[in-house]
C-alpha cells in the first residue's frame, strides 16, 4: 500500500512537472515588442532602443498620442538614443552619449527632445511622460510628412541622414550632421 501510495505520487509530481514545463515554453504574444535599429551617421555609431506599439484600428496622431503633449517615442520604457560621437541635429550639438527620445508630436511641426535622464518607464501612473525637462540636453524640431506605406508597427530606422520614426501613415524624418 506504501509503494502504491508513492507510485501515484510520484506520477502526479511527474505530470505537474511536465505540464509545467509546457506551459512556461509557450510563446506569449508582446504587445509592444522590443526593437533596435543602428548605423552610421555623419561619422557616429547611433543606436536606438525602443518597443514598437502597433495600430490596431487606433486613430493614432491627435488620438491615442495626442498632439502637443510630450510622448515618449514608442511604448513601454524610455526610448533609448545612443551615439558614439558628438554630432549635430538640426544644428544643435548633441554630445556624444546615452540619452532617452521622447516627442512632442505636433500637425505641422514635431519637437524632438534628447534627455540625459535614462533607464526610467515611459510613462507615470497618471499616464503623464517622465521626461523631466530640467534634463533636457537638446531639443530640436522636425517636419513630419505623409508616409508612402501604412506602418502597422511604430518603427524607428536609422538611415545616411540620421533616423526617421514612423507609425500609421506618417513619418517623421530627424536630421544629423557632423
Amino acid at each position: 500500500m506504501k509503494k502504491s501510495f508513492q507510485f501515484k505520487a510520484f506520477i502526479l509530481l511527474a505530470f505537474v512537472v511536465f505540464v509545467s514545463n509546457m506551459a512556461c515554453g509557450q510563446q506569449i504574444p508582446v504587445e509592444s515588442p522590443f526593437a533596435s535599429t543602428s548605423g552610421e551617421v555623419a561619422g557616429s555609431k547611433i543606436e536606438i532602443f525602443y518597443h514598437s506599439p502597433a495600430v490596431k484600428g487606433r486613430k493614432i496622431w491627435g488620438g491615442l498620442v495626442p498632439y502637443n503633449e510630450v510622448w515618449r517615442l514608442g511604448a513601454n520604457d524610455a526610448t533609448i538614443f545612443q551615439t558614439s560621437k558628438t554630432i549635430k541635429i538640426a544644428g544643435k550639438t548633441l554630445p556624444a552619449g546615452k540619452y532617452s527620445l521622447y516627442a512632442v508630436p505636433g500637425r505641422s511641426s514635431w519637437k524632438i527632445i534628447f534627455n540625459s535622464e535614462t533607464g526610467q518607464w515611459g510613462i507615470n501612473m497618471d499616464g503623464s511622460t517622465t521626461e523631466d525637462p530640467a534634463k533636457d540636453v537638446l531639443v530640436a524640431t522636425a517636419t513630419p510628412v505623409k508616409s508612402s506605406n501604412m506602418n502597422e508597427r511604430f518603427k524607428i530606422l536609422v538611415n545616411d541622414k540620421g533616423f526617421v520614426v514612423l507609425w500609421e501613415n506618417l513619418e517623421v524624418p530627424v536630421l544629423i550632421s557632423q
